[in-house]
């Protein structure tokens, strides 16, 4: 018997939901749950203001760079393998990063977090791809990795904060350690795997072209970040980011065994998706980031505080994307979805700009973020269902670990832009209100706002823009029958019989 029929007669699958969904948890607590334990781990051992940058960025390389390759290796060599490995490495990673005693040593294990974790997220999302092929099934299990995916961010700021404030910064390492042994646990005894005997070959020349251009793409943007978009090493890193990006996506034209074969992002729902996530990635930095610095430094909230604050945005986003896929996707399909979900997301930002200085929780913050995570619910989750859906097993990988990459360069290109409209409105406030050389408190304090508010304005702006364009060019109607409907152009990589995991 095909063994996607037999895992889909099984509960089994159930049980592989909750493996992955754990796995990916742990994939997305490592993007923020560092942010809050920063200042600690700064004070602890002793690196500057400039290097501390390192300790996110390093991550966020490594992982950005290397996600289309983990996610080819998983399809080539087997998803199982790809998924124990990933985990294990990522836990040894982390056991490092939490016995660092410098700089130097936690910004390497940091990094090789990064390179485990591009392993691991895409064998997560492929198995799940290739393990629900039922409509409705398939529905309730995205629903719950894309609200994961989703919230995570979240979930990591109130972890990050708990752990930092009641044992250590380095619990925000250690954590991953408990997490990663449950799920080698489980995937020992629920996954199987089967080497692909096709005659599909790892593509040499777009791994090192596709690797090279999204780590200048990650770097440029995490440069312009922390320096300015003026900068020489920013222009730079772009400038050859963007040009190895276009010979990539010459290449796969040409090469026999294709990094990210075009068949992949060529489909219009697929396409579609890639850039929902990618501007969704992009425009939920202008909630966590700036939202935090909202409720820290104006309303002077503690770490754990902030965290509890946005557990009511985590719940109506986990609702909305089980009701999304659950329910709606299979009749209506995601054209409706993901278009008006990004528009009620941009409503939701154009209400928190109401924000100022004198404002409190209930009134100002309460309610936009409970209508965000609404529209991210609905929009998120059927991104990644429809980004997947359709594939061939042996693009699945790929095909997820192209999902990754346009959260994880969307969010590099939202933390850089954001933060420099942000910061360049602030100066701007300053200059036009400040009486004297050295501002008010009150000055400051209104100063910092507006930069917020300016920030929402624009993230309102990208969720508007996605919702209009992923709206237009997704197709109308319910999601075709199986992941397998995609025959692929005659001439595609034979690395068809294989073992879904």
């Amino acid at each position: 018997m095909d063994r996607d029929g037999a895992m889909a007669g099984s509960r089994r699958r159930w049980f592989v939901l909750a493996l992955v969904g754990l796995a990916q948890l742990m994939i997305v607590l490592d993007l923020t749950v560092m942010n809050i334990a920063l200042p600690d781990a700064q004070r602890d051992l002793h690196f500057s203001d400039i290097d501390r940058q390192w300790v996110i960025t390093s991550y966020a390389l490594a992982f950005g760079s290397l996600l289309l390759l983990g996610g080819r290796i998983g399809d080539l060599f087997g998803r199982k393998r790809a998924f124990i490995i990933g985990l294990v490495g990522f836990a040894a990673a982390s056991a490092v990063g939490g016995a660092s005693v410098g700089f130097v040593m936690l910004v390497v294990a940091r990094a090789c977090q990064g390179v485990f974790g591009a392993l691991l997220a895409p064998a997560a999302l492929s198995i799940l791809t290739v393990t629900f092929t039922d409509a409705k099934e398939r529905g309730k299990a995205f629903g719950v990795f894309g609200a994961i995916v989703a919230a995570g961010g979240l979930i990591g700021l109130l972890l990050g904060g708990a752990l930092t404030e009641y044992l250590s910064w380095r619990w925000c390492l250690y954590i991953n350690l408990a997490i990663a042994a449950v799920a080698v646990v489980g995937a020992v005894f629920l996954l199987t795997s089967q080497r692909d005997h096709g005659q599909a070959r790892l593509d040499f020349v777009g791994v090192i072209a596709g690797s090279v251009a999204l780590f200048c793409l990650v770097y440029g943007f995490s440069n312009a970040a922390s320096h300015s978009w003026d900068d020489t090493a920013t222009l730079a890193f772009l400038a050859v980011g963007v040009a190895l990006m276009v010979f990539f996506a010459f290449w796969q034209t040409r090469a026999h065994f294709p990094l990210l074969p075009p068949r992949v992002v060529l489909d219009r729902n697929r396409g579609a998706s890639y850039l929902a996530v990618l501007l969704t990635g992009a425009a939920m930095f202008g909630i966590f980031l700036f939202l935090t610095y909202y409720l820290q430094t104006v309303l002077g909230y503690s770490p754990l505080r902030t965290g509890v604050a946005f557990l009511p945005m985590i719940g109506s986003l986990a609702l909305s994307a089980q009701l999304s896929n659950v329910v709606l996707m299979p009749r209506i399909g995601p054209k409706a979805l993901v278009g008006f979900g990004m528009l009620i997301a941009a409503g939701a930002m154009v209400w928190l700009t109401g924000i100022t200085a004198d404002s409190s929780y209930a009134s100002a913050v309460l309610g936009p973020i409970m209508v965000g995570g609404v529209g991210i619910g609905l929009s998120m989750p059927s991104a990644m269902n429809t980004g997947t859906f359709g594939v061939q097993p042996s693009d699945a990988g790929v095909a997820s670990a192209t999902l990754n990459v346009g959260q994880q360069v969307g969010g590099s290109i939202g933390t850089a832009l954001l933060n420099t409209i942000a910061t360049s409105a602030v100066t701007g406030y300053i200059a036009a209100h400040a009486a004297s050389a050295r501002p008010t408190p009150a000055v400051q304090a209104a100063a910092a706002v507006h930069g917020y508010t300016t920030a929402f304005w624009w993230t309102a702006g990208i969720f508007a823009l996605g919702g209009i364009v992923c709206g237009t060019v997704l197709r109308w109607g319910p999601l075709t029958d199986g992941p397998a409907a995609d025959p692929g152009p005659a001439g595609s990589s034979p690395a068809q019989a294989r073992s879904p995991q």
